[in-house]
């Protein structure tokens, strides 16, 4: 027999709408609430089906539990949680080996770098340090040092909101027609005595592929040749940093490159860390001026602490651990080959399907697929239709424009990531192939439906 009384349907909080505004003002049972609020939360997208997110949306059960033991620790706070910090350096010390730092002196050196809540305030601290560099530079020749600028081509908003913050020229190359991203023969109209660096794109937001990091760092040392300019490359691995060593081991993109300052990456994407996590690195001490490092007096000790924001939990970080241990090298790059084989499969489909023209079909970058329609003026509708179609089956696969000097031109874009497996492709394509049927045929009126029966 159901005790009513213990229902959570006919306790007081639940038989109202939800205090939206002020506080209520009496207590509620937690499952109660937890009910309520988990109820309202199935109105959110299925992240397992949102194949817009670079963002990691499946871990481990282990994953988990780490996580909950690690909900009061803050890593700021390294004095108190001396283990968390350790683990830390760790993850900072593992990220400098794949990306090939130099080695100092007998290698006992702890490698620069620190963790943060994502890519965006890494991209910001490596940004600033770029600024300090290039200011203590002028300074030290006599030189004005009031209009900085930096370099890059299509960027994530991050960039847009590090200039603006920080009083810094975006200087945002326009994309040519037939290219993804910057190429280093445009930055010679670009760059000049006021350049505080290039960034440098490994895994370009709207197409998924990499920029050429290495023809980047050549081309600027023709123009110190020539101009006597020391301009520094600054590589936004937000994604591509956790993919390049394990599936393109050969490509040199990394501090193998002398010019490459430092270098920013997103462990809560392709690192397969859960959201809140990002990691900075600099080549050497050298590249990171001391003046953005700050030293606490915290519970007693003393605390170098390089960030935007002080206490955050030490979850994701200790997770950013467990991944490195569980799966090794050899784990990321099956992993990775996994997903890079799927998005190669759903590619050779979407190019079979009539209407597009890949623009990326998975080979040599981030596993991911992006495509356009051929002819957007014979089709009769648009890829922001075929979104909202996919959406109807609960798949979030965007459409957008590429950036200026290409935006008439519109794209959709398909990320796999670990956890996006072989059978839910195929289950999208299938979709897909319904949609294009169904707008091709123009929407169906009303009288066209059929009623629903029991």
């Amino acid at each position: 027999m159901i005790d009513a009384a213990a229902d959570i349907f006919t306790s007081p909080i639940s038989e109202q709408p939800l205090s939206k505004r002020t506080i209520p003002d009496f207590p509620a049972r937690p499952g109660v609430v937890y009910q309520l609020l988990r109820n309202e939360l199935l109105l959110d997208g299925n992240a397992a089906q949102n194949l817009a997110t670079f963002c990691t949306t499946w871990t481990d059960d282990e994953v988990r539990r780490l996580m909950d033991l690690c909900l009061d620790k803050n890593i700021v706070d390294k004095d108190e949680y001396p283990q968390t910090a350790e683990i830390e350096s760790r993850c900072v010390n593992i990220l400098a080996g794949l990306w090939h730092a130099p080695v100092t002196g007998d290698g006992s050196e702890p490698s620069v770098g620190c963790s943060t809540t994502g890519s965006s305030e890494a991209a910001m601290l490596c940004g600033l340090a770029l600024k300090w560099r290039w200011r203590d530079r002028r300074r030290a020749a006599g030189q004005p040092a009031d209009r900085p600028n930096l370099v890059c081509g299509p960027v994530q908003v991050c960039w847009e909101k590090f200039a603006r913050y920080f009083d810094v020229e975006l200087r945002q190359v326009p994309v040519e027609p037939g290219a993804t991203g910057l190429q280093a023969h445009q930055l010679r109209a670009y760059v000049d005595e006021n350049t505080i660096g290039v960034v440098a794109i490994l895994g370009v937001t709207y197409t998924c592929t990499y920029e050429p990091v290495a023809e980047i760092a050549a081309e600027l040392d023709r123009i110190q040749a020539e101009t006597g300019l020391d301009v520094p490359v600054h590589v936004d691995a937000a994604s591509g940093g956790f993919i390049a060593p394990f599936l393109h081991p050969g490509l040199e993109w990394d501090f193998r490159l002398p010019r490459v300052a430092s270098i920013n990456a997103s462990g809560h994407k392709y690192g397969m860390a859960p959201l809140g996590v990002g990691w900075a690195l600099w080549r050497d001490k050298a590249a990171l001026p001391d003046d953005l490092v700050f030293h606490v007096d915290y519970l007693g000790g003393d605390m170098p602490t390089l960030a935007l924001n002080f206490s955050r939990p030490g979850g994701q970080v200790v997770a950013q651990y467990f991944m490195f241990l569980r799966l090794g090298r050899e784990g990321y790059r099956r992993v990775y080959q996994a997903c890079a084989d799927t998005a190669q499969h759903l590619a050779r489909q979407i190019a079979a399907m009539g209407p597009f023209t890949l623009l990326y079909d998975g080979t040599g970058a981030l596993p991911a697929v992006s495509w356009t329609l051929t002819d957007p003026g014979a089709t009769g509708w648009s890829l922001y239709d075929l979104s909202d179609q996919l959406r109807m089956r609960g798949w979030q696969v965007p459409s957008y424009p590429l950036p200026p000097d290409r935006q008439e031109t519109v794209i959709q874009r398909v990320l796999v990531r670990h956890g996006v497996d072989r059978d839910e492709i195929e289950l999208l394509a299938e979709d897909l192939r319904r949609a294009i049927t169904r707008l091709d045929k123009g929407h169906p009126r009303d009288a066209d439906r059929v009623s629903f029966h029991h």
